[in-house]
């Protein structure tokens, strides 16, 4: 037998890091390319998920109804992980409209939440899941 496959990393993506890494080619296409091969798990809620669709269809970006709806189809169901959030948590991040994130991880036991935002990336930890930036998740996998 080979060696033993490491269980993939459960984590929540926060909506910037999740939009910018399907839409702009660079480095954040790496995360992409994680939860594509089975290394990560991607979890969404249903609040993080809402907040999701709405940001894809801002105008900045241009999309169809027909282009999201691939995006939404085929690039992120198929490898997401939807869960029922069960610790409902109010107060956690000093912006409160970032606790959705942290109620996602939390209630998936995720091992990470992943975010480009100051408010998440200043608590660092929240209960067992730690908050990193893209950057520092990404730079995990640099060895494999």
């Amino acid at each position: 037998m080979g060696k033993k496959e490491k269980a993939a990393i459960k984590i929540v993506l926060d909506t910037n890091i999740l939009i910018s890494s399907l839409l702009f080619k660079g480095e954040l296409a790496g995360v992409v390319d994680l939860w594509k091969k089975g290394k990560i798990i991607p979890i969404f809620s249903g609040d993080t998920f809402d907040e999701f669709k709405t940001v894809l269809g801002y105008p900045k970006f241009s999309l169809t109804t027909q282009e999201m709806k691939v995006i939404i189809e085929e690039e992120v169901l198929p490898f997401f992980e939807v869960i029922e959030v069960t610790d409902k948590i109010k107060g956690a991040c000093r912006d409160a409209d970032d606790d959705k994130f942290i109620a996602c991880a939390v209630s998936a036991s995720a091992d990470f939440i992943v975010t480009g935002d100051k408010d998440l990336l200043d608590m660092g930890k929240y209960k067992s899941v730690k908050i990193l930036s893209a950057s520092e998740f990404l730079r995990m996998f640099k060895s494999e």
